[in-house]
C-alpha cells in the first residue's frame, strides 16, 4: 500500500511565527502525500484571556463552554486553519483547509457529562471519518489540512483533541493507505524529566507508559497524547512517533530515529 503520513503539529510552534514556517516549509518539500491535523490551544486560551472569559482545563483537556466554542471555532478553524493552508501554497503545496463539519468531514459524538461535563466537546473515533472523501482529495494531489473543530450531525459545532482527531484518521485510513502517525511540537520526545529537554525515552510501550504515569513523570497534556498513540498502535497504524517539529523530515525518510518511538 502507498504510505500516508498523519502528522498533527501542536504545543508552541503554532505560536511561533519563524518555526511554523520552517516546519510548513519542511513538509511542502517533501515529495510525500500527507495529511495535517492541527489545534491552537495557547492562543485560543490568549484570545479567551483578552476577552475575559475564564478557561478550565482538567487532565489537559479543555473544559468548552458555548463562549468557548465560539473562540476555538475563530481560531482553530479560522485564522490558524487558513495561516497554514497559505503557507503551504506560498511553496507551490496546494492544500485546502477544513473543520470537521466541511464535507462531513468528521461527525463527532458530544462527549457524556458524566462523571466529568467538558461541555460542547466531541469524541471521535475511525468510523466518523469520512474516508471517501479524504482518498478523493489525496488523489487529487490536494493535501488534507484540517482543524480540531468537529459537528454531530445536527448542528451543533463540538471542539475536539486534536490528537484524537490525528489517530481517529490514521486508523480509519489504514486500510486504504500505509499509515504512519506522528505528532510533532517543541520538545524532543516524551521526557522523563520535562525541564530537561535530553532526557528523551527512545522507546515507548504500554507498560512502561503505565508505569511513568502511575509515577507522575508522564502526566497532564501528555497523557490524551499517548492514549490516542497505543489506541492506534492496537488497530494496525503502523510507526508512530512522538518528535520535536524540527525532526520531521529526517523521520519521515527514516534518516533519524530522535524522539519517542511508541511500540
Amino acid at each position: 500500500m502507498e504510505k500516508l503520513n498523519i502528522i498533527k503539529i501542536g504545543g508552541n510552534i503554532i505560536d511561533d511565527e519563524l518555526q511554523l514556517k520552517e516546519f510548513v516549509y519542511a513538509l511542502a518539500t517533501l515529495n510525500k502525500p500527507f495529511i495535517l491535523i492541527h489545534g491552537g490551544g495557547k492562543l485560543a486560551t490568549d484570545l479567551a484571556t483578552d476577552l475575559n472569559i475564564p478557561q478550565e482545563m482538567i487532565d489537559g483537556r479543555r473544559v468548552t463552554n458555548e463562549q468557548t466554542l465560539k473562540i476555538a471555532t475563530m481560531v482553530y478553524a479560522g485564522y490558524i486553519n487558513k495561516n497554514i493552508v497559505a503557507l503551504l501554497q506560498k511553496h507551490k503545496r496546494n492544500s485546502i483547509g477544513l473543520s470537521g463539519a466541511d464535507a462531513n468531514l468528521i461527525q463527532a459524538t458530544k462527549r457524556n457529562p458524566e462523571p466529568i461535563d467538558f461541555g460542547f466537546v466531541g469524541d471521535v473515533n475511525a468510523e466518523d471519518v469520512n474516508v471517501v472523501f479524504l482518498k478523493q482529495l489525496l488523489h487529487l494531489g490536494i493535501t488534507p489540512v484540517i482543524s480540531a473543530i468537529t459537528h454531530d450531525g445536527n448542528g451543533q459545532l463540538l471542539n475536539t483533541n486534536a490528537d484524537s482527531i490525528a489517530n481517529a484518521i490514521a486508523v480509519s485510513l489504514s486500510g486504504i493507505f500505509d499509515t504512519q502517525l506522528i505528532y510533532c511540537f517543541e520538545k524532543n520526545g516524551v521526557l522523563y524529566h520535562p525541564e530537561d529537554d535530553n532526557s528523551v525515552i527512545p522507546l515507548l510501550d504500554w507498560n512502561k507508559f503505565q508505569t511513568l504515569k502511575a509515577a507522575g513523570i508522564i502526566s497532564k497534556g501528555m497523557l490524551p497524547k499517548l492514549e490516542n498513540c497505543f489506541q492506534a498502535l492496537h488497530q494496525k497504524v503502523g510507526k508512530i512517533g512522538i518528535i520535536n517539529a524540527k525532526n520531521i523530515t529526517g523521520f519521515i525518510n527514516n534518516k533519524t530515529h530522535e524522539g519517542t518511538t511508541i511500540q
